[in-house]
């Protein structure tokens, strides 16, 4: 006779970037061994790459690709993972810089939201008639090999990544149909000026956004504001 199947609940998260609501179930011991393995690994990247795999395996639809989520969608959903899966409060630690002393907070990650950026224009122009279109940091990014091995070139190499299509007047460009080199040369014989916008609009990505405030010993009111996922499980 065969084991039983265990059911589990189905949750609805809307992902932030869209608007859409996407299924998913909690992630389950499976999942949580992903995690143990990622936070053994000495590259840091790792655990974002646990976090990628856990919210692919607990998505319900076989439409959804995690690949094409925002890193940023991708933080949050994991949080909504783990608000249902494990639970919706967390403890984190932050040492203040002035006093040195540790003071204790406690997180409910279903507040936690995804701060957008006001009037960022994904456009940038190289002339009147010719630009490109950007997008945010995808997810794809954290299986990219090239990438994490670029060393002083990361950051370029990020925002070559990050071209969702070249324009020239109505003629429309794809990047999935160019080499990184190939975009690489269009880039590099751009003015200076258009590197310039496009590295204002990368600083301006959405990213998840949590305040805590308190008073330190001296008397002194402090705020801490929590962007990234190690934000919410790590002592600062």
């Amino acid at each position: 006779m065969p084991l039983p199947k265990v059911k589990h609940p189905i949750y609805e998260f809307t992902v932030p970037s869209t608007g859409k609501k996407e299924s998913f179930r909690p992630f389950l011991v499976k999942e949580e061994k992903i995690l143990l393995i990622a936070k053994s690994s000495e590259d840091p990247a790792d655990s974002l790459r646990a976090v990628k795999q856990i919210v692919n395996n607990c998505a319900i639809s076989d439409a959804f690709d995690v690949d094409k989520l925002p890193i940023f969608d991708l933080e949050y959903l994991f949080l909504q993972l783990r608000a249902v899966s494990v639970s919706n409060i967390v403890q984190v630690s932050y040492r203040d810089s002035e006093d040195r002393e540790v003071y204790d907070f406690t997180i409910d990650l279903k507040e936690v939201k995804v701060q957008f950026p006001e009037k960022v224009d994904p456009v940038i122009k190289v002339t009147e008639s010719m630009g490109f279109v950007m997008k945010w940091p995808a997810a794809s990014l954290l299986d990219d090999k090239q990438y994490f091995t670029a060393g002083d070139e990361a950051y370029y190499e990020l925002i070559l990544r990050c071209v969702d299509k070249i324009y020239d007047g109505d003629d429309l460009y794809n990047p999935a149909d160019y080499s990184l080199k190939e975009i690489e040369e269009f880039l590099d014989d751009c003015g200076v000026e258009t590197l310039e916008r496009i590295q204002n609009f990368m600083s301006t990505a959405p990213r998840l956004h949590h305040k805590l405030t308190y008073t330190n010993s001296s008397g002194k009111e402090r705020v801490i504001e929590l962007t990234s996922l190690t934000d919410f499980f790590t002592l600062r």
